[in-house]
């Protein structure tokens, strides 16, 4: 989900940026035989870009911040704790580099024009809340991978929930961990989220939480 995000912000990013140097520094369209100040509808443009950047980082900002309240409340889990110090300072760094990115471009393209104001608002929200994000999640320790008798939900950068319903084979394969469905799907989490002193600890309960007879795990090194 959050490399979709990503990717897809990046697709978006290269022509709002085209737009704003265009805009802004008034280039000629020689195809259209207009100058960048009178690009036709670039102000629409400016706003359905800047909405579109916005509700990208809304929806991952919701994700990310339900996935933490959600395993924030260890109650609820039968075995409940927090992702590795490895885990969490490799999601620090790729958060701050996300963050950094989206607060470069919203600088840039205020800078370029004030008529691109809406696609900076988009990607300073989306820097700055990845920014608070890390800060809240690395104090209060809310990076946490949580086990109930139903699910395995892990939440930290990403929000990865993993059903028991319709599981027939969990296989951990050098860093990762892979999750066999019927119908051929087959979901995966990293297993440098659990800290590796936890790992026998959260293999039982896993084995403990599926039902045995159908499903099978494996383990290779």
């Amino acid at each position: 989900m959050n490399r979709f995000i990503n990717a897809t912000l990046l697709f978006v990013a290269l022509p709002t940026l085209f737009l704003t140097i265009t805009v802004g520094l008034d280039l000629p369209v020689r195809f259209m035989r207009v100058t960048g100040s009178n690009f036709p509808y670039h102000e629409e443009i400016f706003l359905g870009l800047g909405l579109f950047i916005l509700i990208l980082n809304i929806r991952r900002s919701v994700r990310r911040w339900m996935g933490m309240r959600v395993v924030s409340k260890k109650d609820k889990f039968k075995w409940n704790i927090a992702v590795s110090s490895k885990r969490t300072k490799r999601v620090s760094t790729y958060l701050i580099l996300e963050s950094t990115v989206m607060l470069v471009l919203a600088f840039g393209l205020l800078t370029l024009t004030d008529k691109a104001w809406m696609p900076a608002i988009g990607f300073a929200y989306g820097g700055l809340d990845g920014l608070l994000f890390m800060l809240i999640g690395i104090r209060g320790k809310r990076y946490r991978v949580g086990l109930s008798s139903k699910a395995l939900i892990v939440a930290d950068r990403e929000v990865t929930l993993l059903y028991f319903t319709g599981l027939r084979e969990v296989t951990v394969h050098q860093d990762s961990i892979y999750f066999d469905y019927i119908k051929g799907l087959q979901l995966l989490f990293p297993l440098d989220c659990i800290p590796e002193e936890k790992r026998d600890e959260f293999f039982q309960h896993l084995e403990n939480s599926t039902n045995r007879d159908k499903v099978y795990f494996r383990m290779k090194t």
